[in-house]
């Protein structure tokens, strides 16, 4: 009698806790925690710089939040697409160029380093673009709100010319918002295209870090306070975790389609056979 329930007791825990779609569940879920601690972390870490105000800490706690996503995010997932890459390393850099440049050298050097990260963000999702799909009445809400931030963007930059005596500064600022925009303009596309999962998490990367962009701006040119500078960082990090977390998204995605792809084909073969 003890043995037949010792016997029931490893099949159910086989079946329903050591079984590979169990276990592989389980290891998503502790990574999803790994990286929202590691997101809470840089969180709180960024809050107690601004806080404190020392200069070297606050030069050193923004470069942090992208190599650390980027070792939570290798330790499961293995595959960097060059893209990818290319946006992390340019906005790594732009996260540097405050410890290693003046302050008005920082603000042309980090607007040319974001302008490029923002390329490489915009080639990650331009592919899901697909302007012959978009319905009459999606296209014409887009084009009224791109043109809207266009005159947004020309009213501030007329204004910032008047203000601001170097001209590269205020062209980098120009041209760093229009890419932006640009930015927003696609994902915002994609996500009323398609409504999945992949599009929601990027427009909120892309929400999360043209708010820390305008932050940025009231504190460079307007009144700087810690608690500004604060929610800059933390909404630039919370960006950032999003669009690590539409990569995975978007990869799991793919992997299913491409298994699906796969069982079809061996089915067909099967049949023709």
């Amino acid at each position: 009698m003890i043995f037949d329930v010792e016997i029931k007791l490893y099949l159910y825990i086989w079946n329903n806790l050591l079984t590979p779609k169990t276990m592989k569940s389980s290891l998503d879920f502790t990574f999803n925690k790994v990286f929202f601690c590691a997101l809470l972390g840089l969180t709180i870490i960024n809050f107690l710089v601004t806080f404190i105000g020392d200069s070297l800490l606050l030069k050193t706690a923004m470069a942090l939040f992208i190599p650390v996503f980027l070792i939570c995010y290798l330790v499961k997932h293995k595959s960097l697409g060059f893209v990818f890459v290319s946006f992390l390393l340019f906005s790594f850099l732009g996260d540097m160029s405050l410890s290693f440049f003046t302050n008005e050298t920082f603000i042309k050097v980090s607007s040319i380093l974001y302008f490029l990260s923002y390329l490489y963000l915009i080639a990650i999702i331009i592919p899901k673009f697909k302007l012959l799909d978009v319905k009459k009445l999606i296209g014409v809400y887009l084009l009224g709100v791109f043109i809207i931030n266009i005159f947004f963007l020309y009213t501030l930059y007329s204004v910032l010319q008047v203000i601001i005596p170097d001209k590269t500064e205020v062209l980098l600022f120009g041209l760093k918002n229009l890419s932006l925009i640009v930015l927003a303009f696609v994902s915002f596309g994609v996500y009323l295209n398609t409504q999945s999962r992949q599009s929601i998490l990027f427009l909120v990367a892309v929400i999360f870090i043209a708010f820390s962009t305008i932050l940025n701006y009231v504190n460079l040119y307007y009144l700087y306070h810690w608690s500004f500078e604060m929610l800059y960082r933390v909404l630039y990090g919370i960006g950032l975790y999003f669009i690590f977390k539409y990569v995975i998204a978007d990869n799991k995605s793919k992997k299913n389609i491409l298994e699906i792809k796969k069982a079809f084909y061996s089915d067909n073969k099967i049949i023709s056979a």
